[in-house]
C-alpha cells in the first residue's frame, strides 16, 4: 500500500473496507462480542502475536464479554498503512475463532 509513516485520508481509510472497523479521532476502533471470557483472552493472545511480529502494537481492552482494539500510528498522529494490515489480520483471528464484530453503523 502506502508509505507506513504516511497518515492516511478519511478516504483512503473508507476505501480499505474494513466492515470490522469504525474510524474516530484519528484512531480506528472495533469491539468483538467473544460472549465467553476465555475466548476473548485467546483473541487477545493472537492479536499480541501479530502485533509483536508487526512491531505495531494496538490498545486492548479484554472484558466479559468482549474485546475492543484501538489502532493508531502515534509517531504520525493518526491511522497509516500499518493499522490497515494490522486490522485485517485482527478481523482474521477474530473469524477464525468465530468472534464477531459489534456493529456501531
Amino acid at each position: 500500500m502506502s508509505d507506513p509513516k504516511q497518515k492516511l485520508t478519511s478516504t483512503e481509510i473508507a476505501d480499505a473496507g474494513l466492515t470490522d472497523w469504525q474510524e474516530a479521532d484519528g484512531t480506528l476502533r472495533a469491539e468483538f462480542r467473544t460472549k465467553k471470557f476465555a475466548t476473548g483472552l485467546d483473541l487477545v493472545n493472537r492479536i499480541g502475536n501479530s502485533a509483536e511480529e508487526a512491531n505495531h502494537h494496538p490498545d486492548l481492552t479484554l472484558t466479559y464479554p468482549s474485546v475492543s482494539v484501538t489502532l493508531s500510528s502515534h509517531d504520525v498522529g493518526g491511522i497509516t498503512s500499518r493499522d490497515l494490515d494490522l486490522a485485517r489480520i485482527i478481523s482474521d483471528h477474530a473469524a477464525a475463532l468465530g468472534v464477531e464484530a459489534a456493529s456501531e453503523k
